[in-house]
């Protein structure tokens, strides 16, 4: 009985078991069918995400509003800054109205678009399909890092995705790259960090003053780099964070021009912006050094966030902000760096004396020599570093020194010889007149030969070389033959017989004898004298 007991136990045991074993087996297969219904609803969810994300990417400034405005969010600001703040509502709180509203935007912007650009003829493309269309990497999002573009490229829907692939409109629409607005280089501004691309301002409503903010934080080895710089002067680093504003217009760099009405806050103090030049011309209005504003003294050097308020009058001209990081430079350490790398050898001078002396056999006139001063044109002082601009087409010399400091002081950056930009990047030192320098001390001036080769220029040739009036001795026997005596029996004035005067004061019943005799007294009063003091002297000039 013992032994059929503990045989039925053991049946029930494995019995309950493989009945165990069996709900286990069953178990793990509802749990291998729900994971990849779960991994296509994350792949749903992911793609949905990254199509918003390219949707907002292409959006206007207008349609940031619009969706900003229909969460309740704030809708000023410049346009990265609405970007920004229209991508963490995607990424944080896109909901499925949410995200129906960007789709809702995104068609009605672009579905005029194809509407305007399907051609009338239908044009035959190759069958492809939707898997092999590629996604251009700006794209992937969860792969690449952070966009590094502030003011978002405009996405242009093409006519092919919506006539030839079926309207998909999860297609990522291909990418037309907006041209950037560029800044000129400044030759004492050294760019070391871009810390806001050339940005427009944009009105947000019809009132003449706009306010335009930025808010940037500064990186811990930026702030390093300004604790650590040099004192250019008391008070102001070497290494600055500055604002340039500009034209927006892509065509070719832009020079730094101030909106009117200008004023910058930041971190609610206002920053000096340099003032007008007054004007010595009557009716000609001052004019404003239009140059990077430095706000350095005014932004929190620490991890906390800077804030930029740029105030501007909005009267139909369009302009553009930027802010860098830049190391200034002065005059000096320009002038090292053109010494170091802007020195035209002897030789290549000597090489374009020929060519501008070169005969030209259509030209009449044959040139055998030009002439060029020692002398400087800005400052009337004896050249020290002989400088021109290579696109200028005269041999004569300006000192770099001197040059140097007047630009930066007021950046004009034209020559004082030919009155045509000479910018810093075309300046060079010529070779040949530094040599001349340093060997030719007592002339202020010489002459270039057709050969290549030079010589001084003296005062002493010069008045050689013009013809002087020769001195004649009247004292020898033989120039007194020459001189004919002086007559008193004639008036004459340079061998022509003097005018008759008739005085018409004198009483008619007077004889005519008196009157003769008064007449030739009048005459001889009247008559000039002989150049005697010649005669006295012994000597006559012969011009």
């Amino acid at each position: 009985m013992k032994l059929r007991a503990q045989a039925r136990a053991a049946l029930g045991q494995a019995r309950r078991g493989a009945d165990g074993d069996r709900s286990d087996t069953t178990e793990l297969c509802h749990v291998g069918r729900r994971r990849p219904a779960r991994r296509s609803l994350e792949s749903k969810m992911a793609a949905e995400l990254v199509e918003a994300k390219n949707m907002v990417m292409s959006f206007r400034v207008s349609d940031l509003q619009m969706l900003l405005g229909y969460v309740g969010r704030s809708k000023s600001g410049l346009k990265h800054e609405l970007v920004t703040r229209a991508l963490q509502l995607v990424q944080f709180d896109c909901s499925p109205e949410v995200f129906k509203k960007i789709k809702e935007l995104y068609e009605t912007r672009y579905s005029k678009k194809v509407t305007d650009v399907v051609p009338a003829a239908p044009v035959q493309q190759p069958h492809r399909s939707p898997d092999s269309l590629a996604v251009h990497p700006s794209y992937d999002h969860g792969t690449s890092g952070p966009r590094t573009s502030l003011s978002p490229p405009n996405l242009d829907y093409p006519a092919l995705y919506g006539k030839h692939v079926n309207g998909l409109s999860r297609i990522p629409p291909k990418i037309m790259t907006k041209p950037e607005v560029r800044l000129v280089k400044l030759p004492f501004y050294d760019v070391v960090d871009e810390l806001l691309k050339p940005t427009e301002l944009v009105a947000q409503n019809s009132e003449k003053l706009q306010d335009s903010p930025c808010v940037f934080v500064l990186s811990p080895r930026q702030v390093d780099l300004i604790k650590n710089s040099r004192d250019l002067h008391p008070g102001t680093k070497s290494v600055q964070v500055v604002l340039r504003i500009c034209y927006t217009d892509t065509s070719c760099p832009q020079e730094d021009q101030y909106p009117p009405n200008i004023a910058v806050k930041v971190n609610h103090n206002y920053c000096s912006v340099p003032g007008y030049y007054p004007s010595n011309k009557p009716g000609v209005e001052p004019k404003r050094p239009c140059r990077p504003i430095n706000l350095t003294n005014l932004m929190y050097l620490s991890s906390a966030s800077n804030r930029v308020t740029v105030t501007w009058g909005n009267y139909g001209k369009s302009y553009s902000v930027g802010l860098y990081l830049v190391r200034q430079r002065t005059s000096s350490e320009l002038l090292q760096r053109l010494k170091t790398i802007g020195v035209k050898h002897p030789e290549l001078c000597k090489t374009l004396v020929r060519e501008k002396l070169r005969l030209d056999p259509d030209s009449e006139i044959a040139t055998t020599g030009v002439r060029v001063s020692l002398i400087c044109p800005l400052v009337k002082m004896r050249l020290t570093v002989p400088c021109r601009a290579e696109t200028c087409a005269h041999l004569q010399c300006f000192d770099a020194v001197f040059y140097l400091q007047m630009n930066e002081k007021k950046p004009t950056w034209t020559c004082p010889v030919c009155d045509k930009p000479a910018q810093y990047d075309q300046l060079i030192i010529d070779g040949l007149l530094s040599k001349i320098l340093s060997e030719c001390k007592d002339a202020d001036e010489i002459e270039f030969l057709v050969d290549g080769s030079w010589r001084p220029i003296t005062a002493e040739k010069e008045r050689s070389s013009s013809p002087l009036c020769p001195i004649l001795d009247l004292g020898s026997p033989e120039m007194t033959a020459k001189v004919p005596p002086p007559s008193s029996t004639v008036s004459t004035e340079n061998g022509k017989p003097g005018p008759d005067v008739v005085d018409l004061t004198l009483d008619s019943s007077s004889s005519s004898s008196s009157s003769s005799e008064e007449d030739e007294e009048e005459e001889e009063e009247d008559r000039p004298p002989h150049k005697r003091r010649c005669f006295e002297k012994g000597l006559l000039s012969a011009c």
